[in-house]
């Protein structure tokens, strides 16, 4: 008898979505949740109700959940940017073993985009509409690596060939504005990976992407895994792109994880209604809602 989860491969399969390799086996955590508690200070009310999990290198870890279930404020406490009036009630969030409430302005500065960073799924929101794309990722390089201007193109351009983008040169001196959302999610990915972090959190970065941008954004973060033993967060509705490229997962409800696991017994033995449900209706809210849609220019 055919499993969940290997269906869900399949169709992973079928559309592209990479495989899956075993972390490089370090199991010292890049990334550890352990009981995170949010709450909105405004009113007290704790929105998200301890939350634990650790990263090593290499590890997928994957965020499953409906809209408003807390997957970003988890990910947004992990990166030390919760929206204001939200704040960390309860448990601790590490990164190198380094309690992140310890950590200064300038020590976080230094943190982001080097040893941490993030993916989200909106590049309107975070390109600069008035600078060309080279100049955006290219101070990046600057600030992170402390390159000179001529080096720190050589990187850019680099980094776009590395994401797939033709004509990186042309797409080095464009504006966001001329670009596709498949091209823009690219320019996001380069941009996040520009100063080599260890820990990448990408955020529903490919929902609203055509399904074979989708397949290549992924396959990209996956070859990043692979050689350089990248250890990812993947916060996703589309559970193809959990089973096939995730260690472990939480599935999330109302701020609540109510299952977590390796991916495969999750998948193939779910043991809560809730996550019985997600699986019954992915075949009406997963890969399928993209199938049939026309082609985004990439």
């Amino acid at each position: 008898m055919t499993t969940v989860s290997e269906k869900l491969l399949t169709r992973a399969e079928e559309t592209g979505t990479p495989g899956r390799t075993g972390p490089p086996g370090s199991t010292v955590p890049l990334l550890s949740l352990r009981g995170v508690r949010i709450a909105d200070g405004t009113d007290g009310r704790e929105i998200v109700h301890g939350v634990s999990f650790g990263l090593t290198p290499g590890k997928v870890v994957g965020i499953v959940g409906e809209s408003g279930s807390g997957k970003t404020l988890t990910c947004r406490a992990a990166l030390g940017i919760l929206p204001p009036h939200f704040e960390v009630t309860g448990g601790s969030v590490e990164i190198e073993g380094t309690d992140i409430t310890t950590l200064s302005p300038a020590r976080w500065t230094a943190l982001r985009g080097a040893t941490i960073s993030a993916v989200f799924q909106d590049p309107a929101s975070y390109l600069n509409p008035s600078l060309r794309i080279g100049r955006q990722i290219a101070e990046v390089v600057r600030v992170k690596k402390g390159l000179g201007r001529r080096e720190a193109r050589q990187r850019v351009l680099t980094l776009l060939r590395a994401v797939h983008l033709r004509e990186a040169e042309l797409v080095y001196d464009q504006y966001p504005f001329e670009l596709s959302g498949g091209m823009l999610q690219r320019v996001l990915v380069a941009a996040a990976i520009a100063a080599g972090p260890r820990i990448l959190i990408a955020d529903e970065a490919t929902t609203a992407l055509d399904v074979t941008v989708q397949a290549e954004i992924l396959d990209l973060l996956a070859d990043l895994r692979e050689r350089a033993g990248l250890a990812l967060v993947v916060v996703s509705h589309d559970l193809a792109v959990v089973a096939r490229l995730c260690d472990e997962v939480l599935v999330m409800r109302q701020g609540e994880v109510v299952e977590q696991g390796p991916t495969r017994r999750v998948l193939d033995a779910p043991r809560h209604d809730y996550t019985r449900m997600l699986i019954r209706e992915h075949e009406s809210y997963g890969l399928d809602k993209f199938l049939g849609q026309p082609k985004e220019e990439s």
